[in-house]
């Protein structure tokens, strides 16, 4: 209603009527709002305006002016998760629709790649999961990591930064780690029941104020701009990106995400060193492409090797 009046005022007599509740109620409510950080503005006669909205990850902010038609139609935000994803795989599991969005101000065990902990302090970033139900085989999902990875890129560009993404799905800034993505599954063999993609976001964060053992290779969206960024427009942008990419997925394929992909990737045609997961074989080679799979192309001395999983470094230039 606040918003509806736009820079006028609504009386507490015109809100309490339209929602069926006493005067009192309202100002209850009011005094709830500006405690969440809303700047709501009172006068005699004329009753309240709404001068400002917190930059805060709350599902009203984030719905508001969103107009996505599948992502975010449902948005569970919290103050304090372990993780998005395991939020995000209970709803999917209990029947949470397509789409729905679970946003937390801070993570307590956000996970990376290959299990790592991913740093998610609160109010400085961006951290949530995105449950969907794609008609693809389950050896289909593992690309919706490169798909969140140019959601994001794409969402950069329009805020004026530069993306950079070094297989398969890391944004970098001056080859420090902006962005993490981690996707989970729950399958049957012949069917996917629900993927969910997880994205850290690192936005406002000072250098400084990164854990030590992360400062040198941990970036904010922040230190790339040179000046902080409003979170909830930002996720917003992620979000419409998602919802395209997703749904020209689901009625072409990944061909057009590959094809961005490719666009931002600043590992394809450099010199790389690939680390297995399971057995820890460390070989040298040049980024060539990526194929059908989202796997990385690496031409060696004993020829053409897919990397499906393992670290992937660039190799600094002599």
């Amino acid at each position: 209603m606040l918003r509806e009046a736009g820079s006028g005022f609504i009386s507490g007599e015109e809100i309490a009527a339209r929602l069926g509740v006493t005067r009192t109620a309202v100002w209850k409510h009011i005094q709830e709002l500006r405690a969440a950080g809303y700047d709501i503005a009172s006068q005699s006669r004329s009753g309240y305006t709404l001068r400002l909205a917190p930059d805060r990850l709350l599902a009203s902010e984030i719905k508001h002016g969103l107009n996505t038609s599948l992502v975010g139609r449902e948005v569970f935000s919290y103050e304090c998760l372990e993780s998005t994803n395991n939020e995000a795989k209970k709803l999917a599991a209990a029947g949470a629709a397509e789409g729905t969005v679970v946003v937390a101000e801070e993570q307590t065990g956000g996970k990376g790649r290959l299990s790592r902990h991913f740093f998610s302090p609160a109010g400085k970033g961006i951290w949530f999961s995105v449950i969907l139900r794609p008609p693809f085989l389950p050896q289909e999902a593992p690309k919706c990591t490169l798909l969140a990875a140019v959601a994001v890129a794409k969402a950069m560009a329009e805020a004026g930064l530069e993306p950079a993404i070094k297989w398969p799905n890391d944004l970098l800034y001056r080859n420090r780690k902006l962005v993490g993505i981690l996707t989970e599954m729950s399958a049957e063999m012949d069917g996917i029941k629900y993927v969910v993609i997880g994205t850290g976001i690192n936005v406002n964060i000072a250098r400084e104020d990164f854990p030590e053992e992360i400062r040198d290779t941990a970036a904010s969206l922040m230190e790339m701009k040179g000046e902080p960024l409003a979170r909830v427009p930002f996720l917003q942008s992620v979000l419409r990106e998602m919802e395209r990419l997703y749904l020209d997925v689901v009625q072409e394929g990944f061909g057009p995400v590959f094809e961005a992909w490719r666009r931002y990737s600043v590992t394809l045609g450099q010199e790389v060193q690939v680390i297995g997961v399971k057995n820890g074989e460390k070989y040298l080679g040049r980024a060539v492409d990526i194929d059908e799979d989202g796997a990385l192309l690496v031409d060696t001395e004993d020829g053409l090797r897919r990397v499906l999983a393992g670290d992937v470094s660039i190799r600094a230039q002599s």
